[in-house]
Parts: C-alpha cells; sequence; structure tokens
C-alpha cells in the first residue's frame, strides 16, 4: 500500500499545482475536471494524515509504557489509540479501493407505483419527496422530467434528473422495490395494508457510448396534462421520442418550453439507451439490474418502511433504523452510508 500512497500523494500535489495556473483558470470545463479529481484525491491524502498521526501518537505512548511516572497514563493511551489506529487504517484502506467512474456523475430517477392500487401511488409520492429532500440536504439539483399524479396527490411515474458530485454512486443503491406498511389514508377500518413502488436509478453517463442520428428516432408533441386538469397546456408542448430500433420511449412534460422538454427527453433516453446496450454487453448486470427493480410484486423488495414502528430495514444488508420520519424527511445517509461501506468492503474481499 505504500508505493500506492506515494503515488497519490504525488498526483495530489501536481494536481493542486495546475489548478493554479492560469490556463487551467482560464478554462472552466478542465478546472471544474481537475478539481473533481482534486477532491477525490484529498480525501484519500486527509485520510491517510489522520491514520499518520494516530499511528505516531501510538507509537509514542508505547515507548513511556515502562516510565514509572507516565506509565500508567500511556498504558491508558495505548488502550485508547490501538483500537482507533487499526479503525483508521481500514477507513483509509476503503478509501484506496477504485471507483467506478460512474459513481461521480448524474443520475435519472425513476419512481413507479406498483403493487397496492391507489397506496402504492401515494407511497409514491412519499419517496418522490423523500429524494427532493435527500437531493437538497446533499446540495443537488432536482429537475422533474415527467410527472404523472393521480387524483388524491399520489405519483403513478416520476421520472427525474438529480444532478451534482457523486449522485449516482450514492443514489444507486435506490434501485428496487420499495415496500409500505402501514394504514392506507383510504381505510377507514384502521387495517395495515402492504403496498409496494418501484425505483430505477440510471446513471446519466455511462461506460457505453450510444450514437443516436436523426432518422433513429421519432419525435411526437402533444399536450400536457396531469390529474384533476392541473398543469395542462393549451399549446403541444410535451414531447415523446422513440428510439425506433429498441422501441425506448422517454418523455417529459414538465418545461412550458417544446425546446427544452425535448432537451430533457433526450437525456433520459440517452441514460436508458446506455443501460440497455450495457446489458447486452453484460447479460449478467441486466439480470441483476431486472432482478434489482422486478414487477413490482410487494414481495420482492430491497427495503421496508413501517409506519406502525417507525422502522426503516433495508434487506440486502439486514440493516434496521428506527427513524423512519427522519429516513423520510430526507435522511437517507442512515441507510446509504452503510450500503456504500458494504459495498467497498465487498470489493476489498474481492481483491
Amino acid at each position: 500500500m505504500n508505493q500506492e500512497i506515494e503515488s497519490l500523494l504525488q498526483r495530489h500535489e501536481e494536481l493542486a499545482h495546475r489548478l493554479s495556473e492560469p490556463d487551467v483558470l482560464a478554462d472552466s470545463a478542465k478546472l471544474r475536471e481537475l478539481s473533481v479529481a482534486f477532491a477525490r484525491l484529498d480525501e484519500v491524502v486527509q485520510a491517510y494524515h489522520v491514520w499518520k498521526d494516530a499511528e505516531a501518537a501510538l507509537e509514542g505512548a508505547r515507548e513511556l509504557v515502562g516510565d514509572p511516572d507516565l506509565g500508567e497514563l500511556a498504558r491508558a493511551e495505548v488502550a485508547q489509540l490501538g483500537p482507533e489506529v487499526t479503525r483508521l487504517y481500514e477507513e483509509l484502506r476503503l478509501a484506496l479501493v477504485p471507483r467506478d467512474p460512474t459513481d461521480d456523475g448524474n443520475a435519472i430517477l425513476e419512481i413507479r407505483a406498483g403493487t397496492g392500487g391507489e397506496e402504492a401511488a401515494l407511497f409514491g409520492g412519499d419517496l418522490l419527496r423523500m429524494y427532493q429532500r435527500y437531493a437538497a440536504a446533499q446540495g443537488w439539483q432536482f429537475e422533474m422530467i415527467s410527472l404523472s399524479e393521480t387524483d388524491i396527490g399520489g405519483v403513478k411515474e416520476a421520472v427525474c434528473l438529480v444532478s451534482g458530485r457523486e449522485v449516482f454512486g450514492h443514489c444507486k443503491f435506490e434501485s428496487g422495490v420499495h415496500r409500505v406498511q402501514r394504514v392506507p389514508q383510504t381505510e377507514s377500518g384502521g387495517r395495515i395494508h402492504t403496498s409496494a413502488a418501484t425505483v430505477a436509478v440510471l446513471p446519466e453517463g455511462g461506460p457505453v457510448d450510444v450514437t443516436v442520428e436523426p432518422g433513429d428516432l421519432r419525435i411526437d408533441t402533444f399536450r400536457a396534462g396531469g390529474a384533476g386538469g392541473q398543469h395542462v397546456n393549451k399549446t403541444e408542448s410535451a414531447v415523446r421520442i422513440t428510439h425506433l430500433a429498441t422501441g425506448i420511449v422517454a418523455v417529459c412534460q414538465d418545461e412550458k418550453s417544446q425546446i427544452k422538454n425535448r432537451e430533457k427527453a433526450m437525456r433520459v433516453l440517452m441514460a436508458r439507451l446506455r443501460d440497455h446496450f450495457v446489458g447486452q454487453q453484460t447479460a449478467a448486470t441486466e439480470s441483476a439490474r431486472r432482478a434489482q427493480v422486478g414487477s413490482g410484486d410487494r414481495s420482492e423488495r430491497i427495503r421496508t418502511y413501517n409506519f406502525p414502528q417507525g422502522r426503516v430495514t433495508d434487506h440486502r444488508i439486514n440493516l434496521t433504523v428506527y427513524a423512519l420520519p427522519d429516513v423520510l424527511q430526507g435522511r437517507c445517509e442512515l441507510l446509504i452510508k452503510p450500503l456504500r461501506e458494504h459495498e467497498r468492503m465487498q470489493q476489498l474481499a474481492e481483491d
């Protein structure tokens, strides 16, 4: 690991110097690219320095264990610092795990009501608001691409673009079936119902380059509409783009401008096409994604939100937190952080 650290420290120093050069400061795209790379390396470098400082303190304490005056104090410090140095070393090892470049980019977030009728749509609305709050807390931009609502405020389908630093790296763990157990607003007898909604998260950019010619697409325009006649435009500003070869469709009706709707729909279409072609190249990846998202049946779940007990359980890592209101208010890190750590531990075990 020492050689790897030396290389990272050298690269970190080089990037710090490059970020102050006039040609980089004059090029906003280059400045952004190098700033992201520097920030990523800086996290590792800071973890390394914290570990080295703790290790030096531990060695200093060990040298004083035999001292007649300071020995007792030194032994207590060794007992405290030993586990801390071990923990910091493991954090450093996790920070050194190679990252998927896709994790650094934006994400297309799709929510669809599954089993449970109107209650499933209401839960879909809860998930949409949860992710909006989470994005706001992270400083990300959350843009609605298309939204299909029910008459009482449920969400049948929502497609959103989430932009910012490491969006996909965090949100990718949300792909799958989310199950809710609660007494629905539509239930007069007080019985607990189980419903489900599906979430799919696609990287806006990916490892597969997709080239689309104008002749590959059919573009239709129509009037945007919503529940109860809301958001209905008098002009045909909504856009539906169909990729003829694959049949993949993207729709955007959130903007009043047809041009803006077309731009957003193309971003969603390109993300879906990349996901489609990656699936063709790696059957195992596509199989895993289908298993993740499934059909929307309540039995195929990655997570359960139990309202009577105020708990959220992620079934992939057997994690339960009794903080359901906090999670719905956007504190998704309570679940996502352990999932990210679990992923890195698996990667370490495979090395």
